[in-house]
């Protein structure tokens, strides 16, 4: 499977320990703060800001919590720091491509941060467009391999203007174009399907399998990577087995 969707069905099954919850609503306030600010506080006509706020419901986020950053977005309410978007890429362990997303206040802190972070754990922090090219923004949805027949999966993904279903060890993974992605997940939904996770994502072209000591590295370098408070998404083009998972987790 590709490395983000690995990592982040590793993070879903891991469950969010309440210590790491307050980052995840800070991270998802980020957010939505952003989208409202780019694209206007109604999520009807502001597909980011829709999207936000479905992850947010997902993590249980408040519905306080969600209207003030949308209204701090808006500029209704005051203290919306002055937050910039930047993508940093890089290199992993065994040459895995990184991209990483942050929202920060202060590039200078935060580039010396990811570039340590990438050090420390095997990688090197790379030049603007060395690794984005690999990857292609689209929808994806990961089942569990025992929850849905795959034909049936692959007719309704079809139908609601999803693109493929691609067969991993254990999993089924949809992928969408990022403008289907809702109406899929809606009909999906409809269907009473389960899923581990739903996300729009930065899908890598190819992947880099990974042996034990190598997968371990960048297990670590992801989970540091994600420890930081201006990192909003870590994306890799890593593939590690079920197999080695298993004897990692």
């Amino acid at each position: 499977m590709s490395g983000h969707s690995k990592w982040s069905t590793i993070k879903h099954k891991k469950g969010a320990a309440d210590a790491k919850r307050g980052k995840i609503f800070t991270k998802l306030i980020k957010e939505i703060t952003i989208a409202a600010r780019m694209g206007g506080g109604d999520p009807e006509g502001n597909s980011r800001l829709r999207q936000a706020i479905m992850a947010a419901k997902a993590e249980n986020m408040p519905k306080d919590n969600i209207d003030r950053a949308i209204k701090k977005g808006t500029g209704e309410l005051a203290g919306a720091a002055a937050y910039e978007e930047v993508t940093y890429e890089g290199y992993g362990p065994g040459g895995v491509a990184v991209l990483v997303a942050v929202m920060t206040d202060n590039k200078n802190r935060t580039v010396a941060e990811i570039r340590h972070t990438f050090s420390k754990h095997g990688g090197n922090l790379g030049e603007n467009g060395c690794v984005s090219w690999i990857f292609e923004k689209k929808g994806n949805i990961v089942f569990d391999k025992t929850a849905v027949d795959e034909d049936d999966l692959m007719e309704l993904v079809l139908e609601s203007g999803g693109e493929d279903v691609k067969e991993q060890e254990s999993e089924f993974e949809v992928i969408t174009d990022p403008d289907s992605f809702e109406d899929v997940k809606a009909a999906i939904d409809e269907a009473g399907y389960t899923y581990i996770l739903a996300e729009i994502s930065m899908i890598p072209q190819t992947t880099v399998k990974l042996d034990e000591q190598k997968a371990a590295q960048m297990l670590k370098l992801m989970e540091k990577m994600e420890d930081n408070e201006d990192v909003q998404h870590v994306y890799a083009n890593f593939d590690i087995s079920d197999e080695v998972m298993e004897r990692l987790s």
